[in-house]
């Protein structure tokens, strides 16, 4: 083994590296330096073999072997941890303790702390001529076997093996021994304290002077706890994939969802349609990033009996599926009960009284306003959400909001409900909390910028434009719903 001494010792990140580079990065570094090295010590140990291979010199080349396929899985491992997939980290021992194995009668480590570990690589040569049989310590380790009874002749060598891998364990020794192919693969034992192992098995035969085989040698690696590392990793990639489909399709039925309840309608309506007095409309929502789950915000308008017209906006507190069907309910409760000629503020009492009897209990921010042609006035009244804008003459302002609590939060409460009268030209604009980056108060104040926008726009459409120009740029963290309507006539 003189040739693995010469393997170079890989240094740490230095200071300089460490702001540049993660620590997961640095170990595959390192590992891509080491398994450099040791391909240079395996061509060293080709070269020194020559004709003639010694059986120290084979057994140092099969140790590179293995040595690089452990590097190699564990530079997949690494790169998968840098990508973010989860790895379970296993213990040394099959019981999941660090650093502990599995029973045996000689590598056992329990409660005597003064036990060794038990080996992981032995080896075995196979003489035919004279069928002596060469067995390691490490090797009866490996297997559980009392060196008393003595190694394992190949005739007896299968029936250690799990029977399923037994027909592909004997063709590869008859293949070594009959066509000199070289043997390497996984196969599984039971051992006799009852404990199964997985056993990676490299050899090949050795040739007499005539070149006929004269005995098959081999190294033995115990693999157990690499490859119940590598049936964690697949485990858990699978478990990952299986969450992001489900996450995938739970965004988007959430989404598909909101979207259904929206309004069908895309550009400004007039609303009651053909009313001199009436209003003309124009929406929008502003999803989050497509990564974020749909919130349960909305906005309404929704023409009703004798001329009037339902207005609204809110944001079901929740995320996901929950949200989205918690709108859906809400809205539906809003515009039944509007169609039957509910005021606004009873209207928002009686969705509270639904919210307190409902199997799925939500908490609901909103503003309600019912525009009624015949005496251009609003009537509205709120539950926990910014009151609606009212922009005039090219200049804006809130409207003195009335008290009201979140819908769901409490029972037996009542929503108060306020007037302002309109004039021909008003924009009111309706918007929920996450408009703005920082809070309704700093988009309160952009709104307001866009006051002489407003004044020159010919139609709610153009001022929704102005409000979409605002505000839809750069990445969302939050849903957000824009309702403008502008007094016609």
């Amino acid at each position: 083994m003189a040739a693995a001494s010469r393997l170079p010792r890989t240094a740490g990140p230095t200071a300089a590296q460490q702001p540049e580079r993660s620590a997961v990065a640095t170990l595959l570094a390192q590992i891509a330096r080491l398994r450099g090295s040791l391909e240079a010590v395996r061509r060293e140990t080709v070269a020194a073999a020559g004709d003639a291979e010694a059986a120290e010199l084979r057994w140092q080349r099969a140790l590179c072997d293995l040595a690089a396929r452990q590097l190699d899985f564990l530079t997949v491992q690494l790169g998968q941890l840098r990508e973010g997939h989860p790895v379970e980290r296993h213990g040394e021992g099959g019981d999941g303790r660090a650093g502990r194995s599995g029973g045996g009668p000689r590598g056992e480590t329990g409660a005597d702390p003064g036990q060794r570990a038990r080996p992981r690589v032995g080896s075995a040569e196979w003489h035919l001529p004279s069928d002596e049989v060469d067995w390691s310590d490490d090797l009866y380790d490996i297997f559980g076997r009392d060196p008393g009874s003595g190694p394992l002749s190949l005739d007896d060598l299968p029936s250690w093996f799990d029977p399923a891998d037994q027909p592909r364990l004997a063709a590869m020794v008859t293949d070594c021994l009959v066509d000199g192919r070289p043997i390497d693969g996984e196969f599984r034992i039971r051992r006799p304290d009852g404990a199964a192992r997985t056993l990676h098995v490299v050899g090949e035969p050795v040739l007499d002077a005539g070149g006929a085989t004269e005995s098959m040698w081999t190294v033995v690696r115990d693999v157990t706890e690499l490859h119940r590392g590598r049936q964690a990793v697949q485990e858990s990639e699978s478990v990952l994939q299986r969450e992001r489909h489900f996450a995938h399709a739970e965004r988007r039925i959430a989404r598909e969802l909101h979207e259904s309840v929206l309004p069908p309608w895309h550009g400004a309506v007039h609303l009651p349609a053909g009313d001199p007095g009436a209003l003309t409309v124009a929406g929008h929502h502003f999803p989050a990033a497509a990564d974020t789950p749909v919130s349960g915000v909305w906005y309404d308008a929704l023409p009703l009996p004798g001329g009037r017209t339902l207005l609204g906006v809110g944001d079901v507190a929740g995320r996901g599926v929950p949200a989205a069907a918690g709108m859906t309910m809400l809205v539906g409760a809003l515009r039944g009960m509007a169609l039957g000629g509910t005021a606004p503020g009873a209207l928002l009492g009686g969705v509270n009284e639904l919210l307190e009897v409902s199997a799925q209990p939500v908490l609901v921010g909103t503003v309600c306003c019912r525009y009624d042609a015949a005496d251009r006035t609003l009537r509205w009244a709120r539950a926990a959400h910014p009151p609606p804008l009212l922009f005039r003459g090219g200049a804006g302002r809130a409207l003195a909001a009335p008290d009201g609590v979140l819908l769901g939060a409490t029972a037996d409460t009542s929503y108060e409900q306020v007037s302002e009268p309109l004039h021909a030209g008003d924009v009111v604009l309706l918007h929920t909390a996450g408009l703005g980056a920082r809070g309704p108060e700093p988009a309160r104040e952009r709104l307001f910028a866009l006051a002489p926008r407003f004044a020159a726009a010919p139609g709610a459409q153009d001022c929704l434009r102005a409000v979409v120009e605002e505000f839809g740029g750069g990445r969302r963290g939050d849903d957000a719903c824009v309702l403008v309507a502008q007094v016609t006539g």
